[in-house]
């Protein structure tokens, strides 16, 4: 019985806590899997020494350093340059169809961008398909610590070892122990806090990529972003999503399967 009562306590702590945060930043943690954010924000408020989440919350209120460190549990910044090489080839063969027909300039969502390397990525890509000027990226993350990271652009030599040498010699400087993202390219990126979950869809875009992070979500979480995702598609934009994050019935969301891992969205009837 008490120890009954003590997980009732528990849940109750945890669902106040989730009130007080969505107040007071917009950020909707019912959208993400519970046992998973929980053991993950658990183990910060316990090492912080809060007794309850909801002291945890009040303390973080007081604290900017405490509430980027709890933003930073909550994201998962695991990312890679051309994570998945394979099918980042998929994808720029299919934008290079897209812009077959000449003259027309892409714009490009890199969605949960994390430290860049994804829009980085993007933008090497792109490089090598159109004329400078001709694209544009808006990477967007929830986290501003790392896209401050990401603006900067500095990578150790460990996070470049999935390039090949002429895209460092191409698009590096070194400086130190760094790598660091040529200028031109870091031009064509715009990088913006964006919660995927609150803040509507940043444009209409050419190119959606939204990867590895929507496994982390609730379904009726992952239908939202979907929904927000297909609808910042122009007809016929390409949406590139993760190797588990397979979309059932995409019709649903006026898509339609194009290979793995690539929707594309269908005209709208009517």
């Amino acid at each position: 019985m008490e120890q009954g009562e003590n997980l009732k306590l528990a849940d109750q702590d945890y669902e106040q806590f989730k009130n007080l945060l969505f107040q007071f930043t917009g950020i909707n943690l019912s959208l993400y899997k519970e046992e998973q954010m929980k053991r993950r924000l658990n183990t910060l408020r316990i090492r912080r020494g809060m007794p309850s989440f909801v002291s945890f919350f009040y303390e973080m209120k007081k604290s900017e350093p405490l509430l980027k460190e709890f933003l930073d549990r909550m994201t998962i910044n695991v990312t890679e340059f051309f994570r998945n090489r394979q099918r980042w080839n998929v994808l720029e063969k299919k934008i290079q169809h897209y812009c077959s027909g000449g003259g027309r300039s892409l714009s490009v969502w890199s969605a949960a961008c994390s430290t860049g390397e994804e829009p980085y990525s993007l933008a090497m890509i792109l490089d090598r398909i159109l004329p400078a000027g001709r694209f544009s990226i808006i990477a967007s993350d929830i986290d501003q610590t790392v896209l401050e990271k990401a603006r900067e652009g500095r990578y150790l030599e460990s996070a470049v070892e999935s390039l090949t040498s002429e895209e460092r010699i191409r698009y590096f400087s070194r400086d130190g122990l760094f790598y660091c993202m040529d200028d031109k390219l870091k031009q064509s990126i715009r990088f913006i806090r964006h919660d995927l979950l609150h803040d509507p869809a940043p444009g209409k875009f050419d190119v959606v990529v939204c990867r590895n992070v929507l496994i982390y979500f609730t379904e009726e979480g992952k239908k939202k972003i979907y929904h927000k995702l297909s609808d910042s598609l122009r007809e016929d934009g390409i949406l590139f999503v993760g190797s588990t994050e397979q979309i059932f019935h995409p019709e649903t969301y006026q898509l339609r399967s194009a290979e793995t891992f690539f929707y594309e969205k269908s005209g709208i009837e009517g």
